[in-house]
């Protein structure tokens, strides 16, 4: 079998081909219900034509792009069409009209921007302060008369478009047809009402049937419908009521002034009211790659465009459908997400055993028929047919239907999709968001994680610690130290540093409505101005003391930020710069001494200094440096000066390691995980948090970023396995690692990244973590999970979480083939030797409704244990269907039948049965064991290898529901609805005796799993390539 499913049914859990798709689809038979089945299955001829759609409106996109580049609005400009205010409008506040708006962002038409009276016109019309913004009280009206920023959605499906779905399923309709003739034939021969009570126990057992699957996936769809939203939503910093604020993409309106910097996507369509080099990727929308520079000549911002380089801020104009990219989130909404590896291994599994199913059931009706016509003939009554003979033969056909209902497992694909809801539902009460269902099965097959330094491993919670100036080091922890400090630095110095720090900012200090400062910007500039604040600096007065003219914004390749700005008080330019350490100090050629002069710096200095930065790196510190340089002209200069500053200080910014880190680290070394780290850190700092997480170890290695790419092939091979932490690395050199772990060492590699510059990586590893607090929208839109902590633990919980789906699905599997075997071979061979089958078609449905959605409910959503983190993970190219579930599946299918074969030929005798009543009694009691085989095996398989499958079990409320729920309407049907489901009442002892049969399963599970399986040979391999399951215990640990 797994040769056929490798062969067949074997997809990439990411990127995976169109001819692999298409595979699958074509080998894919024996489907009951399609709809049902692939529901949760990307439509390629869908998908296909909404790509046709988004092709055509992207080429639409660039043509009107291409035309505004030409500068060709003045041929259309006779042409612009007339709009008149309407009395909405006007009541409303506003003077401009929607579509009028709209018409000018979409075109990019600068003379109608010039005709409405520029910005500030615009801005008037809009009713908007630019320097205020919005105010709150006025968003509902905005939101009547502009839209609100939210995108056409196929509407959701109600509850009875499930129960419309499961009515769909072919073998249900034929049982429903066949009840309907019964339900005739029955009353023709029987009269009013006991001939319509066969078919009308069909009837109701469909309808039970129809009704649990719907709930069970119309439950699924709404937790699919809420992580859909919460995907989608993208945090958005506004100015509103005059104050700085976050708010939800959903929430943005028409007049509110939006914040941009690196990485962000533009949030809705607009116009640029002032920003630094600032500079766009319009290619989601266009298609083309050429960024775009965005200046007051070339004002016009599109929604879904995203920030490559500089910071800005725009006036929102279009919102929600009435920009370019909410027509494109509409074509978009076809794609649909790509089907799961185990959704597609489980579609092969369903079609393998629904084969075997449909010969079993073909033979079964061939048998009893061929029986039927036999007798009949011996009694010399061929010729002769009544209405009791044909329901006889409708019997017959309705069983053989039934065990292609039980035997064809529809649900098993179907039990991975509602294990990974489960799943990612929990996981989003655990702070992680799964953007794509595949990430967290694979997360289960990570055998590496290269992570992040700040904010992941870290709290991101900064302050400035220590900081070198004047040629002293200072500790800056309380009050005192910074009036210290204050003292006994220069005021020269104090006022550069001062200026430096405030003026070389990409942060803002706002009053809040309280009236405390508050500071809006990365934790680094927010540790550094709460610095400069606490030594008695003024935001606003420093930043009124001169003009901001060029910005070269921070970014994760040059790990510098400048800035170039006029000085009032001496009439000239000063720039300032501030970033890693090494990169600062080998821009400098001198440094400020302590009386506030600035003198030329030695080699000895350099030394000195360098040192300084290695002590506090070593110290576990975040070091940077501050520099400025005079200018005297900048008439000739294009950019901001590149070398001759001069050193003002060196500051050490202490950022501590997250509580639980160093443990997560620990079990994820215990699971076979290995943890590397990937920091933009200088290499001293990088290797002090490193020991402290427990990640750099006696034998391990910590190296710079630029030394991957100077090695051979040979040098990689042997510095890889050992290679634990990575300092200065730029984001080429994590997609480097990626690569080079990928493709030379088979590892499925997790990634983690928050800046634009990481997405490569994101998008080449395995699985791409993005940092929800610290992440930009680029690196979120790459990535596959959310980390919305940005914790290092919620990446754990992950894998962990992932490891549970997989073993989840795995136990299903047993319990449902045990289930299949011995329903189909008891109904056979009963059919064979007695001409009829001990479990009727009412009662075959019921059985078929716990292995499938209830069992699912109760396997498939089973929550992790810690367990699962100290085995080693899970190979990708190891047996789905592996020995230990072959050893168990085979087992318990034995004892089944040979207890239900007992009871079928001999179970009159045993039972000390006798009366006419007897045989119903009897056939009764099998149904009621078997049933009960399925609920203590179904307990059986909540662990494929313990022999205590009892621990753990309160810990799932849905498993202990579901056990409850089945054992209670066991009992109703029994002792209650006898006359629909062919069973009489059972005494005490009867039913005692079925408890005890069911039970004895859990005695023979503890049996075969004192059976070994596999060589020792295998055993041995199992460190390298595991299937899922850690060693077989023995001694105490069997327990």
């Amino acid at each position: 079998m797994e040769n056929y499913l490798r062969k067949n049914f074997d997809v990439q859990p990411k990127r995976p081909s169109e001819e692999a798709l298409l595979k699958w689809r074509s080998a894919v038979s024996i489907v009951k219900n399609p709809r049902r089945r692939f529901r949760m299955v990307a439509d390629l001829a869908k998908r296909a034509e909404a790509q046709r759609k988004r092709q055509k409106l992207q080429e639409k996109i660039r043509i009107a792009l291409c035309v505004q580049k030409a500068a060709l609005h003045f041929i259309a400009a006779g042409n612009r069409a007339e709009y008149k205010l309407s009395d909405e409008v006007k009541q409303a506040g506003f003077h401009i009209e929607p579509n009028e708006l709209e018409s000018v962002s979409r075109s990019h038409d600068t003379k109608a921007l010039e005709s409405l009276g520029g910005l500030e016109g615009l801005a008037k019309k809009v009713s908007i302060s630019l320097k205020d913004g919005v105010v709150s009280s006025h968003v509902p009206v905005r939101q009547r008369i502009y839209g609100c920023n939210k995108y056409a959605e196929k509407p959701s499906r109600s509850f009875w478009m499930f129960v419309w779905e499961a009515l769909h399923d072919l073998t249900l309709v034929i049982l429903m047809v066949c009840a309907s003739v019964s339900i005739g034939v029955g009353i023709a021969t029987e009269g009013w009402p006991s001939g319509m009570y066969d078919g009308l126990g069909i009837v109701l057992c469909i309808f039970l049937v129809v009704l649990v699957t719907a709930v069970s996936d119309y439950r699924q769809s709404l937790q699919f419908k809420d992580l859909d939203k919460e995907k989608k939503n993208i945090i958005v910093q506004v100015t509103r009521d005059g104050y700085r604020q976050k708010i939800s993409i959903y929430d943005l309106v028409v007049g509110d002034i939006v914040h941009l910097s690196i990485g962000d996507q533009v949030p809705a369509d607009g116009v640029l009211i002032s920003g630094y080099s600032l500079s766009i990727d319009e290619s989601s929308l266009s298609g083309e790659s050429e960024p775009v520079g965005i200046t007051k000549k070339r004002p016009f911002l599109l929604a879904g465009a995203k920030v490559q380089d500089g910071s800005g801020k725009m006036l929102v104009t279009s919102v929600g459908m009435r920009t370019e990219w909410g027509r494109l989130m509409v074509t978009l909404s076809e794609d649909g997400d790509d089907e799961t590896p185990l959704q597609v291994k489980l579609n092969g599994v369903a079609t393998v055993i629904g084969k075997i199913g449909l010969a079993f059931a073909v033979l079964t009706f061939l048998v009893l028929t061929t029986r039927f016509l036999v007798t009949k003939g011996m009694k010399g009554m061929i010729g002769q047919w009544s209405m009791d003979d044909a329901v006889v033969l409708l019997n017959f056909f309705a069983i053989s239907v039934t065990i292609i209902v039980v035997a064809v497992p529809e649900g098993l694909p179907l039990a991975v999709t509602l294990s990974l809801a489960f799943a990612m539902k929990k996981l989003m009460n655990d702070k992680a968001l799964v953007r794509h269902l595949s990430a967290c099965e694979t997360m289960g097959s990570a055998t590496c994680i290269c992570t992040d330094k700040t904010g992941t491993l870290t709290t991101n919670h900064m302050v400035v610690h220590k900081i070198w100036t004047s040629g002293e080091t200072r500790t800056v922890q309380s009050k005192g130290n910074l009036d210290e400090l204050k003292f006994s630095v220069s005021e020269t110095v104090l006022d550069i540093l001062l200026q430096s720090i405030f003026q070389n900012t990409g942060s803002e200090v706002i009053k809040g409505k309280d009236g405390k400062n508050n500071i809006l910007g990365s934790p680094t500039e927010t540790a550094i101005l709460e610095f400069g604040l606490n030594l008695g600096g003024d935001f606003k007065v420093h930043r009124s003391e001169s003009k901001i003219l060029k910005v070269e914004p921070f970014n994760s390749v040059k790990k510098k930020m400048a800035v170039l700005a006029s000085v009032s008080d001496r009439g000239g330019f000063r720039a300032f710069c501030k970033g890693a350490s090494e990169i600062i100090l080998s821009m400098c050629t001198k440094i400020m001494n302590s009386d506030g002069k600035v003198v030329a710096l030695s080699v000895d200095q350099r030394r000195g200094i360098s040192s300084v930065i290695n002590g506090f790196a070593d110290e576990a510190l975040r070091t940077l440096c501050l520099a400025f340089k005079d200018v005297n002209d900048v008439s000739n200069s294009d950019g901001i000066p590149e070398d001759n500053y001069t050193l003002i200080a060196v500051i050490g910014i202490k950022d501590p390691v997250r509580p639980g880190v160093k443990e997560a680290v620990q079990t994820c070394l215990a699971a076979g995980i290995t943890v590397r780290m990937v920091t933009g850190d200088n290499i001293h700092t990088a290797k002090a948090i490193a020991r402290e997480c427990g990640i750099l170890t006696e034998d391990g290695l910590a190296i710079e970023g630029p030394e991957i790419h100077n090695k051979s092939p040979e040098e990689l091979e042997a510095l890889v396995p050992r290679l634990q932490v990575m300092a200065r690395s730029l984001p080429l050199d994590k997609h480097t690692l990626v690569i080079h772990l990928r493709k030379h060492f088979r590892e499925v590699i997790a990634v983690t990244g928050d800046g634009t510059n990481d997405a490569p990586a994101l998008h080449e590893a395995d699985i791409g973590l993005a940092m929800g607090i610290a992440g930009t929208e680029v690196a979120k839109e790459n990535a596959d999970v959310i980390i919305m902590d940005d914790n290092f633990t919620t990446i754990v919980n992950v894998a962990r979480w992932g490891r549970a789906v997989y073993i989840n699905i795995q136990k299903f599997v047993q319990f449902q083939l045990t289930v299949n075997i011995v329903a189909l071979i008891l109904n056979f061979a009963s059919a064979c030797i007695s001409g009829s089958a001990p479990l009727k078609a009412v009662q075959l449905l019921w059985v078929n409704m716990i292995m499938d959605t209830l069992g699912a409910l109760a396997l498939a959503t089973e929550p992790p244990h810690d367990g699962l983190m100290k085995r080693p993970p899970i190979g990708n190219n190891e047996n789905f269907i592996t020995k230990i579930m072959w050893r168990n599946i085979l087992g318990q299918s034995i004892y089944q039948l040979v207890i239900l074969a007992i009871l079928n030929f001999n179970g009159k005798s045993l039972l000390k049965l006798s009366g006419s009543d007897a045989t119903d009694t009897l056939n009764t009691f099998i149904f009621n064991t078997f049933v009960f085989c399925q609920v203590f095996n179904e307990i059986n398989s909540r662990d494929m290898e313990k022999i205590n499958v009892i621990r753990g079990i309160f810990d799932s409320w849905l498993f202990i529901t579901v056990m409850v729920s089945t054992v209670a309407f066991q009992i109703v049907i029994v002792e209650f609805l006898g006359t629909f489901a062919d069973t009489v009442p059972l005494s005490g002892e009867l039913w005692l005796a079925s408890i005890l049969a069911g039970a004895g399963s859990l005695i023979i599970a503890a049996i075969l799993k004192c059976i070994p399986v596999g060589t020792q040979k295998e055993a041995a391999a199992v460190t390298k390539n595991h299937d899922g399951y850690e060693a077989l215990p023995s001694g105490p640990d069997l327990a």
